[in-house]
C-alpha cells in the first residue's frame, strides 16, 4: 500500500493547479492537490465519482449548480456525470486530496485542459 503525506508531495506551479499522484489503478485514483490562490480545475463532468478532502486553506467546489464553500476537514463528494469543478480563494493556497473511482479517461479530460488554456473556471 502506498504511503505519503502532504508535506513530502507538496509542489505548487505558478501557473496551474499541482496534482501530484499517490496511488492509481484500474478503480481508483488518487491524488495531491495544490492550488496557488485563484488557480483551480476547470469545470467538467467525467463519468466516475471523486472525494474531495479538504487539509489547508479555502475555496470552491462546483457540484451541478451548486457552489460549495470549503475550509480544513471540509468533505464535498460529487457523483459521476455531474459538473464539477475546484478553485482556490483569491487570497490563499488550498491543498486537498482527491479520490476519483474510476479513474477518468483522457478524453474525459479534455475540457481541463481547454479551460485551463483558456483561463475559464466555467468554459
Amino acid at each position: 500500500m502506498p504511503a505519503t503525506d502532504f508535506d513530502a508531495e507538496r509542489a505548487y506551479d505558478e501557473d496551474q493547479f499541482s496534482a501530484q499522484p499517490v496511488f492509481k489503478n484500474d478503480r481508483i485514483k488518487v491524488v495531491c492537490g495544490y492550488f496557488e490562490p485563484g488557480q483551480f480545475i476547470p469545470v467538467h463532468a467525467p463519468g466516475s465519482d471523486v472525494t474531495i478532502c479538504v487539509r489547508s486553506g479555502t475555496g470552491v467546489v462546483r457540484e451541478g449548480e451548486t457552489e460549495h464553500a470549503v475550509e480544513p476537514d471540509d468533505i464535498v463528494v460529487v457523483e459521476a456525470d455531474v459538473d464539477r469543478g475546484i478553485r482556490a480563494s483569491e487570497d490563499e493556497r488550498l491543498e486537498a486530496l482527491l479520490v476519483t473511482s474510476p479513474p477518468p479517461t483522457d478524453a474525459e479530460h479534455d475540457p481541463v485542459r481547454e479551460g485551463l488554456r483558456r483561463g475559464v473556471f466555467d468554459p
